[in-house]
């Protein structure tokens, strides 16, 4: 009795968000039938930010497993617990589809985490270029200074490709209040996609290590209270509605898929690459 009287403090009774589980054939298919609308458009692009060990990486992975119906480790994330950011340079990955050469039209952008103080992590306006197209491959950040016109990774002429069409913040569950430096960078990043008119959307990773519940069942993701607030304190300090915060569990330890971590990691995919194609129509 006393399990149950302290489950039902913690979870609700009914999910406040619907979700499929388990019908991930459904939106497998319908991400490997997916072309932009615009035709200049080769892909759809995705920038993730957000601060150090957040999951950025780790979301690549797991979305390029999920896909690849294994698993993979394409983007290299790391393993460390260090505050220092993995990624050093502006790398755009693509996920494989059946077939020798072939790739789903939509890439991932991974950059150094946002990161306490200056002259540390990512610059917000390396970021800004980036949401440009003025960010060349390869460009390696430099903390202390920003690409700049006429530097050998700045791109002067972008094509629609090259822009991104959405940006994807990603943020730890299990971690406490943003630090006020992060928050200030990653509102000015904001600010800035929003002028561009840029669509927005926020993953929540790590949900099984901030509450018992869901990593008990995954599928109490939404009736979790706790996460419930977690995502209502992320929108307001950052200012995303809460229907485009979509809650994760990256794979880490597992060396099998799971279609639970599936469904939840398909559910932000397409959302992802629905919101980039309406943007990437109007260029």
């Amino acid at each position: 009795l006393k399990v149950l009287c302290e489950f039902s403090f913690t979870v609700l009774r009914t999910p406040w968000r619907e979700i499929t589980w388990g019908g991930t054939r459904q939106a497998l298919k319908s991400l490997k039938e997916f072309q932009p609308q615009n035709e200049e458009a080769t892909h759809i692009r995705v920038l993730l930010y957000g601060p150090v060990g957040a999951g950025k990486s780790s979301f690549i992975n797991s979305v390029n497993s999920v896909l690849q119906g294994r698993m993979t480790n394409e983007a290299l994330a790391s393993a460390t617990t260090s505050d220092q950011s993995f990624t050093k340079i502006y790398q755009t990955y693509k996920v494989k589809k059946e077939g020798r050469g072939n790739f789903y039209p939509f890439v991932f952008n991974d950059i150094m985490g946002l990161e306490d103080g200056d002259g540390r992590g990512v610059r917000t306006d390396d970021i800004k270029n980036a949401l440009k197209g003025h960010v060349k491959d390869g460009y390696k950040f430099n903390p202390s200074c920003s690409i700049s016109a006429g530097d050998s990774g700045y791109n002067s002429f972008p094509s629609v490709s090259d822009r991104v069409h959405v940006l994807v913040c990603i943020h730890d569950a299990n971690k406490s209040e943003i630090k006020s430096s992060v928050l200030q960078k990653m509102r000015e990043i904001r600010e800035a996609a929003s002028d561009l008119g840029i669509p927005q959307l926020a993953i929540l990773t790590h949900i099984d290590a901030a509450c018992g519940e869901t990593e008990g069942d995954l599928r109490n993701v939404y009736k979790s209270k706790h996460l419930k607030k977690k995502m209502g304190d992320f929108s307001s300090s950052l200012g995303i509605p809460m229907n485009c915060i979509l809650p994760v569990k990256n794979y880490s330890n597992e060396i099998q898929l799971d279609s639970d971590v599936d469904a939840l990691i398909l559910s932000a995919l397409k959302m992802m690459v629905d919101f980039g194609d309406d943007y990437a129509d109007k260029l």
